[in-house]
């Protein structure tokens, strides 16, 4: 009777839990309330003084043009980002769960970009892109060939082609477990009524790896939406801010520009807008996969 006891489940909760629960207080649940509280200043990131301006940074916010040109890109980036990011790890993961030779090993190729930090991932395309293509193609067509990041499209589709080689092998991983959830015995059943292998992916597999699908967009949702590590060292918003993202457009706003206050409020609109689709996206996959 002892273990029932209300003193007894506090005791337990903060010797298992407690130093977990003051951690995320100090570096989550503290930060974002005084972060909430910024916004409400027009402090510059150094001044020991910091004046209260009440929701004028959030009328500055509605007002700043680039910062909402910044949030477009970033819309269409995550947009494509996504689809093909899952797309490559659904096929990737198909590839390795059909018991090819060897298929352990390419399950641990494709997730080793994922471990590679974006600021490393970012300088080592860089390279790619400046010297390696532009040698490749330079002595394929006997001149000389621009790099794709020295014009806005070129450099967009070069975010786009790093963030899917980075986040497409830890996709894959969700998705080889949606797999291999899928009894073998469900799709023996589908073959034997009568489906051929296509037919049965469709109308069984696929379905039944739902919350697979579920995860893996929300989580290439929330990380295209921030992304600002490879954004830095791959375009660093070049050619002229053409590819600044929101993420690197807040941090420029606070600490490049010293509009701490401004960036504070940037920064929440841009969490709130992520935390929209990604909850909206996570309901109606939910809803669809008790539906199925």
């Amino acid at each position: 009777m002892k273990s029932n006891t209300p003193s007894y489940k506090v005791k337990q909760y903060l010797m298992f839990a407690g130093p977990g629960t003051l951690l995320f207080m100090a570096v989550v649940i503290v930060p974002f309330i005084y972060g909430l509280y910024l916004t409400l200043t027009s402090w510059d990131g150094v001044s020991a003084v910091k004046p209260f301006v009440g929701f004028d940074n959030f009328v500055a916010a509605f007002a700043d043009g680039d910062y909402w040109s910044a949030m477009g890109r970033t819309v269409i980036y995550s947009a494509i980002s996504v689809v093909l990011i899952n797309i490559v790890a659904f096929a990737l993961a198909y590839l390795v769960t059909q018991g090819i030779k060897g298929q352990n090993f390419f399950r641990a190729g494709f997730f080793v970009p994922n471990l590679i930090g974006g600021i490393v991932l970012g300088y080592i395309w860089k390279f790619v892109f400046n010297r390696a293509f532009v040698a490749i193609g330079s002595a394929i067509s006997s001149g000389t060939v621009p790099s794709l990041l020295s014009t806005p499209r070129g450099a967009m589709f070069c975010l786009i082609l790093v963030s899917v080689w980075q986040y497409a092998g830890y996709m894959m991983l969700i998705y080889v477990a949606g797999f291999m959830s899928v009894s073998a015995d469900v799709k023996e059943a589908a073959m034997i009524d009568g489906c051929n292998p296509s037919q049965a992916m469709m109308n069984v597999t696929i379905p039944l790896m739902r919350s697979s699908f579920v995860q893996c967009i929300f989580l290439s949702i929330t990380r295209c939406f921030v992304v600002y590590d490879v954004n830095l060292s791959l375009t660093n918003g070049e050619p002229f801010n053409s590819s600044v993202m929101a993420a690197m457009h807040v941090y420029n706003q606070a600490f490049t520009y010293k509009n701490y206050g401004l960036g504070q409020a940037e920064a929440l609109i841009l969490f709130i807008v992520c935390a929209v689709v990604g909850v909206t996206q996570v309901m109606i996959g939910k809803r669809g996969e008790v539906e199925a």
